[in-house]
């Protein structure tokens, strides 16, 4: 995995990366000790192979050292949570994907 540098811009709810001056997001809200990540925003000119996958991975690193748990609404994190299982142990008691 290459690690992604993140920002946690809470005022716009977001966690976010810039590439070759393009901003790459993850719109998030968060409820009770959960964070419920609704949308992945890249951009197309960000063309590096692999990046969507790293940046998740680092979004979801991330809320893994808050000791939080991670609810993906947004159909491409969850089908990336799905794939990957390690990342299940991180969703709440009673949600499945």
């Amino acid at each position: 995995m290459n690690e992604v540098a993140i920002k946690d811009n809470s005022f716009l709810r977001q966690f976010e990366t810039t590439v070759d001056g393009h901003l790459a997001k993850i719109e998030y809200s968060s409820q009770e000790r959960k964070v419920f990540l609704t949308k992945l925003v890249v951009p197309e000119e960000i063309t590096k192979e692999g990046f969507t996958e790293d940046f998740i991975k680092s979004v979801l690193h991330h809320i893994q050292e808050e000791n939080l748990r991670v609810v993906p609404t947004s159909p491409e994190i969850a089908g990336f949570v799905r794939k990957n299982r390690q990342y299940k142990e991180m969703l709440p008691v009673g949600i499945r994907i």
